[in-house]
């Protein structure tokens, strides 16, 4: 259905109603695994000779509407989905690296991918190199002998900055490295990284996409448009111990890293999506074209409104005329620039954390992209285990306070933030 537009393919892509005894809503197969017709059936499957499934921990109908709607609306050839964000993003590093390979990643990632890519793979073996992305030089400049990845977010959480995704797709393409964008906070309701040169397309599902916080999961998107055979990925070329001596490259060819990471990277590491999960976030999928828009109107309306407090400091919205990142945004975003509003109060630590307390609309919790509004003190809570240099190359200063902005009356959310003030 690649001939659709995004409302359509968000609607229907993936799920034929013939094969659905004619239900109009995707159904929950809840089922752990499947019948196979006979033994020549089952091993013809396992060999790939023929596609089927399997093991819900392999494929899953709910799941595979799921997987071929997302790969649509982001126009990639294939998806895979995970039990969450986090899940995802382990899992295809972990299957397209090995001990002694190298990352070149922002500074500016969300707390708990920075820590993933800071401390623990590093005790397996793969190191990370961050740099200051916006120039897209930095990354062509920490390019090392060993480097097999370049990793940014679209729309970084909780910096807000826009990247050129276009300059930095030019330095992997020199590098011969795939380029990873997470591209949760933008969506593919507002950007589509795969046009601008990206190779996999990373999603924490439980953020926008599924959009009501009811439902954990991640998402890769594959561009298909990466060449495995350039020999720096030599498991993709060489038979595969993993999987009976299949060489990926050439029994799968630009699908050869979606199968590897269905084939050896949810078969080994395990992370599947529920199919009622999958269900969940297809109805929030559905309608993320409409609330994708609200979400964007609103968080600019209430950015422009916080610049004339008196109690803020500053303001942080990349929409806003002024802002350091607004060129970028009317280049990548120019139909909206999310939900995810950051300001800095007067008073600092402490009047960051009572203004967050006193929210009553806002709820204080660590979640973004949900229909309601949310509200956090990253210093305190989700960046707190990273060092003030850290902290400071993420975006995070000790008095940010990161808005989610939902779909409640925005007259009301205003109302909401100045009794808030009142506290500080």
């Amino acid at each position: 259905m690649s001939e659709h537009k995004l409302a359509t393919n968000a609607l229907h892509a993936g799920h034929d109603t013939n094969h659905t005894q004619g239900t109009r809503a995707v159904p929950i197969y809840q089922s752990t695994s499947y019948v196979f017709n006979d033994t020549d059936h089952a091993a013809n499957l396992f060999s790939l000779a023929e596609l089927g499934f399997i093991y819900t921990r392999l494929n899953n109908p709910t799941n595979q509407v799921l997987q071929e709607r997302l790969a649509a609306i982001e126009g990639g050839i294939g998806a895979v989905v995970f039990a969450s964000g986090t899940a995802a993003i382990s899992t295809g590093l972990m299957t397209l690296l090995k001990a002694g390979d190298h990352i070149v990643a922002s500074s500016s990632l969300y707390g708990g991918t920075f820590n993933l890519l800071n401390v623990t793979l590093p005790r397996l073996g793969i190191t990370t190199t961050f740099v200051d992305a916006s120039d897209p030089s930095n990354f062509g400049k920490a390019v090392q002998d060993n480097t097999r990845a370049f990793f940014v977010e679209s729309l970084g959480n909780p910096k807000l900055d826009v990247l050129d995704l276009k300059g930095i797709s030019k330095e992997a393409k020199a590098a011969q490295v795939p380029f990873i964008v997470d591209n949760t906070v933008a969506t593919p309701g507002l950007l589509n990284p795969i046009e601008h040169g990206a190779n996999l397309v990373i999603h924490s599902l439980t953020k926008y996409i599924n959009g009501n916080g009811t439902a954990l999961g991640g998402a890769i998107i594959d561009a298909g448009t990466f060449d495995w055979t350039n020999g720096k990925f030599p498991e993709f070329t060489e038979p595969s111990a993993g999987y009976h001596g299949l060489v990926y490259s050439e029994a799968l060819g630009a699908a050869a890293f979606t199968f590897k990471l269905i084939l050896e990277g949810l078969r080994d590491f395990g992370g599947a999506l529920s199919p009622t999960n999958a269900f969940q976030i297809i109805q929030g999928l559905e309608t993320l074209p409409v609330r994708i828009k609200q979400h964007s109107e609103s968080a600019l309306a209430l950015a422009q409104w916080l610049q004339d407090r008196e109690e803020v400091a500053w303001v942080n919205y990349p929409g806003l005329k002024g802002n350091k990142y607004y060129e970028l945004a009317q280049e990548y975003l120019p139909d909206g620039q999310s939900g995810l509003v950051t300001f800095g109060v007067k008073g600092g630590f402490e009047a960051a954390k009572k203004l967050t307390d006193a929210t009553r609309i806002f709820s204080l919790l660590a979640n973004i992209g949900d229909t309601k509004s949310l509200i956090i003190h990253p210093a305190s809570t989700t960046h707190q285990q990273l060092t003030e240099e850290e902290q400071a190359s993420a975006g995070v200063t000790q008095d940010l306070i990161r808005l989610s902005v939902g779909l409640e009356n925005l007259n009301d959310l205003k109302a909401d933030l100045e009794q808030a003030f009142q506290a500080i």
